[in-house]
């Protein structure tokens, strides 16, 4: 008889993942036994205190630097600061998604299955409860994330980029309103989605291929095995090339770099703003965690190979960013392209050659996150009787009806702009500092061109709001209730203390930035 060998697994290791997993487990549960009129608040507990927990586990893992359950996840420093990064971001994105007073129901359609834009759709979107299935979703997409910045070879990262992407094609398709809008955008976010995947998976198969006829050791995906076949393997290096190139469109797919942005406008502006925001932070720490780790864990050997490639990557995605930025007419597509190019600012940390590069990477995408759920945040008060008021032509003279939003936006633009005394400003000299040092300077010169470009849309949105008379179509801005007010006041207060005093969050990235290998 054979004996069976288990792997060892670190559970206390792990158990953030397991947390956000269960929770998801336990949120279909209760759609299934709770009494509908106790789901929403059922659901909204149970997901903040799966984020609270997972959040704790995180930090009393502080410490550990180890690779368990068959070498399939690492925990290391990297792995531990993106976790405690995408859970604190999801806190917030769970406080917007579970708001119902900016909206009578809530931001999400009553009844899934009904008829766009038929009498009954028009009857739910007057205010019938949002359905509770959005937090399992929600909380499954969660712990796909944190298994996806712990994967150690690209079968788990494969698995946890499902389990993440399948429940934000569901969520982008359940908004209140602009139905055909919101399941327009879920299409083609799914369809993309579905490319970019099988992408993923035959670079997978072309790496496995790759790394067979190493003297001494078996063909695998996990990354030790692919770090020794860059520099080992006998096999055709089209082989490693063209597997790295398939890998890497499946992951820029997701952290929205141009050639693979199309999806990013029509899908920012058609899911529901919460939706948009938690896809804005979360899976952009997601995807640039697992592409720092593909690229300077397991093809860190053919750096002088991929820096060239994703080097241009970088500079067409702050291109297409900055300027298609300037053209947009909506608030929402206008975030979106800002997001594509903060995309390309990030591929500048990720190729800077160096642990204040990683640092520095981490350092943003935590700063990038708190900005641009605030800013969603404020989205989502700007209404008429229509809904959302997302047009640019309508925030025409905010700033004279409502000032202290107005103020507040304004602020968080100017973040994005790198504004000094704001995350943004400090985000990116964390980020271009070192890939300066690394001799990556064409890259940064084309950020700094670019952050100038893109500053103007941002100012041209600050003097409409300012300098422009409120009109008759100027739609008011709604109280917001206490949930959207404590992500709104995170995210400006983290916008504002890491531009004034960046050092404790720049020393853990620092004291983090080290992957185990």
């Amino acid at each position: 008889m054979t004996e069976l060998n288990l792997p060892s697994i670190n559970y206390s290791a792990i158990s953030p993942i397991l947390i956000m997993l269960g929770t998801a487990l336990l949120g279909v549960l209760v759609e299934a036994l709770v009494p509908r009129r106790w789901r929403h608040v059922v659901q909204l507990t149970l997901a903040l205190l799966a984020v609270l927990a997972a959040l704790t586990m995180v930090v009393l893992n502080a410490d550990e630097r180890i690779i368990t359950a068959g070498q399939a996840l690492a925990i290391d420093g990297p792995t531990l600061f993106l976790q405690g990064a995408i859970l604190v971001l999801a806190a917030m994105a769970l406080l917007l998604i579970g708001d119902r007073s900016v909206e009578r129901g809530g931001a999400f359609v009553a009844q899934a299955a009904v008829t766009a834009e038929s009498a009954d759709d028009r009857r739910q979107a007057e205010g019938r409860n949002g359905l509770t299935e959005v937090y399992p979703l929600t909380t499954f997409a969660i712990g796909g994330m944190l298994i996806f910045v712990a994967a150690n070879d690209l079968l788990t990262m494969f698995i946890a980029l499902e389990v993440f992407s399948l429940p934000l094609y569901l969520l982008c398709a359940l908004a209140r309103r602009r139905r055909l809008l919101s399941q327009e955008a879920a299409m083609k976010y799914f369809l993309l989605g579905a490319y970019a995947s099988a992408f993923f998976l035959f670079g997978v198969a072309l790496i496995y291929g790759f790394t067979a006829g190493i003297p001494g050791r078996p063909a695998g995906v996990d990354f030790a095995t692919i770090h020794a076949a860059v520099s080992e393997s006998p096999a055709s290096p089209v082989l490693l090339f063209a597997g790295m190139a398939l890998l890497a469109i499946g992951l820029l797919f997701k952290a929205a770099a141009a050639p693979f942005h199309v999806w990013t406008p029509d899908v920012y502006q058609g899911a529901p703003t919460p939706v948009t925001g938690f896809m804005a932070a979360c899976t952009k720490v997601a995807a640039f965690g697992a592409l720092l780790r593909v690229f300077q864990v397991a093809f860190a050997n053919a750096n002088w190979d991929f820096t060239p490639v994703l080097g241009a990557v970088a500079v067409l995605t702050m291109l297409i960013g900055a300027v298609l930025a300037v053209t947009q007419t909506d608030i929402k597509r206008l975030l979106a392209y800002s997001s594509i190019a903060n995309a390309g600012y990030l591929l500048v940390g990720v190729l800077a050659p160096s642990r204040d590069g990683l640092a520095g990477t981490m350092f943003y995408l935590v700063a990038y996150g708190f900005s641009v759920l605030a800013a969603f945040a404020v989205v989502t008060l700007v209404r008429d009787d229509d809904g959302e008021a997302t047009h640019l032509s309508r925030w025409a003279g905010l700033g004279r009806r409502s000032p202290f939003f107005a103020a507040l936006f304004t602020f968080i633009l100017l973040a994005f702009a790198g504004i000094p005394l704001t995350s943004g400003f400090t985000s990116k000299f964390a980020i271009f500092g070192p890939a300066l040092d690394g001799g990556q300077a064409w890259l940064v010169i084309a950020g700094v061109l670019t952050s100038m470009v893109l500053a103007f849309p941002y100012l041209r949105v600050v003097v409409m709001m300012w300098l422009s008379e409120p009109g008759e179509s100027t739609p008011t801005v709604t109280v917001p209730g206490g949930l959207t007010s404590a992500a709104l006041t995170i995210g400006v207060l983290a916008t504002l203390v890491l531009g004034v005093a960046p050092a404790p969050l720049l020393d853990l990235a620092a004291g983090a930035a080290e992957f185990v290998r």
